[in-house]
Protein backbone atom coordinates (compact mmCIF):
# COMPACT_ATOMS: atom_id res chain seq x y z
CA UNK A 1 0.00 0.00 0.00
CA UNK A 2 1.46 3.32 -1.01
CA UNK A 3 0.64 7.38 -0.16
CA UNK A 4 1.60 10.30 -1.11
CA UNK A 5 3.46 13.06 0.76
CA UNK A 6 4.42 16.57 0.16
CA UNK A 7 8.23 16.97 -0.21
CA UNK A 8 9.97 20.28 0.21
CA UNK A 9 9.24 21.35 -4.06
CA UNK A 10 5.88 20.97 -3.09
CA UNK A 11 5.06 17.94 -4.91
CA UNK A 12 3.50 14.94 -4.74
CA UNK A 13 5.67 11.68 -3.98
CA UNK A 14 4.61 8.34 -3.56
CA UNK A 15 6.04 6.21 -0.24
CA UNK A 16 5.29 2.81 0.64
CA UNK A 17 3.26 2.47 4.08
CA UNK A 18 5.53 -0.43 4.94
CA UNK A 19 8.76 1.25 4.67
CA UNK A 20 7.01 4.17 6.70
CA UNK A 21 5.30 2.40 9.45
CA UNK A 22 9.26 0.73 9.52
CA UNK A 23 10.61 4.12 10.32
CA UNK A 24 8.25 5.35 12.23
CA UNK A 25 9.01 2.46 14.93
CA UNK A 26 12.24 3.30 14.72
CA UNK A 27 11.64 6.52 15.55
CA UNK A 28 9.59 5.05 18.66
CA UNK A 29 12.31 3.50 19.43
CA UNK A 30 15.19 5.97 19.19
CA UNK A 31 13.06 7.84 22.11
CA UNK A 32 12.34 5.05 24.01
CA UNK A 33 15.83 4.46 23.99
CA UNK A 34 16.09 7.47 25.52
CA UNK A 35 13.72 7.09 28.16
CA UNK A 36 15.24 3.81 29.09
CA UNK A 37 18.83 4.93 29.39
CA UNK A 38 17.65 7.52 31.62
CA UNK A 39 16.02 5.55 33.78
CA UNK A 40 19.10 2.93 33.83
CA UNK A 41 21.25 5.58 34.62
CA UNK A 42 19.78 5.91 38.36
CA UNK A 43 20.00 2.24 39.08
CA UNK A 44 22.82 2.13 41.65
CA UNK A 45 25.53 -0.16 40.43
CA UNK A 46 27.86 -0.31 43.49
CA UNK A 47 29.12 -3.39 45.21
CA UNK A 48 31.37 -6.22 44.59
CA UNK A 49 29.97 -7.75 41.25
CA UNK A 50 28.95 -3.52 39.93
CA UNK A 51 30.50 -0.80 38.20
CA UNK A 52 33.06 -0.69 35.95
CA UNK A 53 33.37 0.41 31.89
CA UNK A 54 31.31 -2.61 30.99
CA UNK A 55 28.66 -2.27 32.75
CA UNK A 56 27.90 0.85 31.17
CA UNK A 57 28.34 -1.20 27.66
CA UNK A 58 26.40 -3.38 28.53
CA UNK A 59 23.77 -1.15 29.97
CA UNK A 60 23.28 0.95 26.63
CA UNK A 61 22.75 -2.17 24.69
CA UNK A 62 19.99 -3.46 27.16
CA UNK A 63 18.03 -0.46 26.77
CA UNK A 64 18.75 -0.23 23.06
CA UNK A 65 17.30 -3.48 22.88
CA UNK A 66 14.70 -3.39 25.59
CA UNK A 67 13.35 0.01 23.74
CA UNK A 68 13.56 -1.74 20.14
CA UNK A 69 11.11 -4.57 21.55
CA UNK A 70 8.79 -2.33 23.01
CA UNK A 71 8.48 -0.07 19.74
CA UNK A 72 7.64 -2.98 17.83
CA UNK A 73 5.12 -4.46 19.93
CA UNK A 74 3.27 -1.42 20.38
CA UNK A 75 5.19 0.92 22.23
CA UNK A 76 3.52 3.84 23.79
CA UNK A 77 1.40 4.50 20.94
CA UNK A 78 4.18 6.76 19.17
CA UNK A 79 4.73 5.37 15.95
CA UNK A 80 1.01 5.63 15.26
CA UNK A 81 0.68 9.52 15.75
CA UNK A 82 3.46 9.37 13.48
CA UNK A 83 1.55 7.51 10.88
CA UNK A 84 -1.86 9.31 11.72
CA UNK A 85 0.30 12.80 10.93
CA UNK A 86 1.69 11.24 7.73
CA UNK A 87 -1.63 10.62 6.30
CA UNK A 88 -2.89 14.08 7.74
CA UNK A 89 -0.15 15.67 5.26
CA UNK A 90 -1.09 13.03 2.37
CA UNK A 91 -4.93 14.25 3.24
CA UNK A 92 -4.06 17.90 2.95
CA UNK A 93 -1.28 18.01 0.11
CA UNK A 94 -3.94 16.26 -1.99
CA UNK A 95 -6.40 18.89 -0.85
CA UNK A 96 -4.72 21.87 -1.68
CA UNK A 97 -5.05 23.76 -4.59
CA UNK A 98 -3.88 27.08 -4.89
CA UNK A 99 -6.36 29.91 -5.94
CA UNK A 100 -5.67 30.62 -9.85
CA UNK A 101 -5.97 34.54 -9.25
CA UNK A 102 -4.49 34.80 -5.76
CA UNK A 103 -1.58 37.65 -6.26
CA UNK A 104 0.31 35.88 -3.44
CA UNK A 105 -0.05 32.34 -4.50
CA UNK A 106 1.24 33.55 -8.12
CA UNK A 107 4.38 35.44 -6.80
CA UNK A 108 5.39 32.71 -4.61
CA UNK A 109 5.04 30.13 -6.89
CA UNK A 110 2.17 27.70 -5.65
Amino acid sequence: MEFNIVNSQNSLGKIDMNEARKQAEELEGVFLNTLMSQMFSSIKTDGMFGGGQGEGTWRSMQSEQYANLLAKNGGIGLADQIMADLLAVQENANSYRPAQNNAYALKEGY
